[in-house]
């Protein structure tokens, strides 16, 4: 029996994704059944080629022009500008609950859900920026134009498994963005394969990267954080979410630079 989320267009759920996960003004041109928000992360790598695109192009053209060190930071604040930051908030959160929670379940819940940042918060988050730019910045920037790309779509692949692998730790009406995702079909896991692999097989094709590296050391990483996820919460949040994704992404570039680092490319 077709549920009301089935019954509405492919394209509403595709239009939805891009409105909850940018702050680009796509609702003025259409605004989606409300029902499609709890399907935006079976399209979420689609918003990744807006993103890791954006980044991409200023990244390659700005080199030319700007030392690296200018591009990458004007490239990383490009995408802070078309996301609002979602993912950074959710990463900032979700170190200060995970850091200042202990063991309570409760207490980890409330203090990511307070939209004041602690200590913990604020550390994660700067070393988490100066990471991200520090790898950006050692790769070539041809290299790293297309790695950007690869990078944040397949982050969003990885991480839309936790909508799979455990429910969600609160109760619908205490969402902070009163939205729950639906558990998606294996047919939308084909779909996220082919929205969000692509880019990563390209660049480690063109890059002459080992495939396993690239994905395996991504993928345990994502595992490590779903074990302590669980153990902690029994169940996922948003904010686990943008963190998971932030933490993935970060991952392909640490091993990109190692590899660069040991046989430059």
């Amino acid at each position: 029996m077709l549920t009301s989320i089935d019954q509405t267009k492919w394209y509403d759920r595709i239009w939805a994704a891009f409105i909850f996960f940018t702050r680009l003004p796509f609702w003025r041109l259409h605004e989606p059944p409300k029902e499609c928000y709890k399907t935006v992360v079976e399209h979420w790598p689609l918003t990744g080629w807006l993103t890791g695109g954006a980044m991409g192009v200023i990244i390659y053209f700005g080199s030319l022009v700007l030392p690296m060190t200018v591009t990458v930071l004007l490239a990383i604040a490009v995408r802070l500008l078309i996301t609002g930051a979602l993912h950074e908030d959710g990463l900032a959160d979700f170190f200060d609950g995970f850091g200042g929670g202990g063991n309570d379940r409760q207490r980890i819940l409330d203090i990511m859900k307070d939209s004041r940042i602690g200590t913990y918060g604020m550390l994660g988050l700067v070393f988490y920026e100066l990471l991200l730019a520090a790898t950006i910045i050692s790769i070539p920037a041809y290299c790293a134009a297309f790695m950007v790309l690869a990078a944040d779509t397949f982050s969003k692949m990885v991480t839309s498994q936790l909508i799979l692998m455990m429910p969600y730790a609160r109760r619908e009406e205490e969402a902070k963005a009163k939205t729950v995702y639906r558990k998606f079909s294996a047919w939308a896991g084909v779909s996220l394969a082919i929205q969000g692999l692509p880019a990563m097989m390209f660049f480690i094709w063109m890059m002459g990267l080992d495939w396993q590296v690239m994905i395996f050391i991504p993928a345990v990483v994502f595992y490590m954080l779903y074990l302590l996820i669980w153990r902690k919460l029994h169940g996922y949040t948003g904010d686990c979410c943008g963190a998971v994704c932030l933490l993935v992404e970060l991952t392909v570039y640490l091993v990109v630079s190692a590899i660069n680092y040991m046989n430059p490319l």
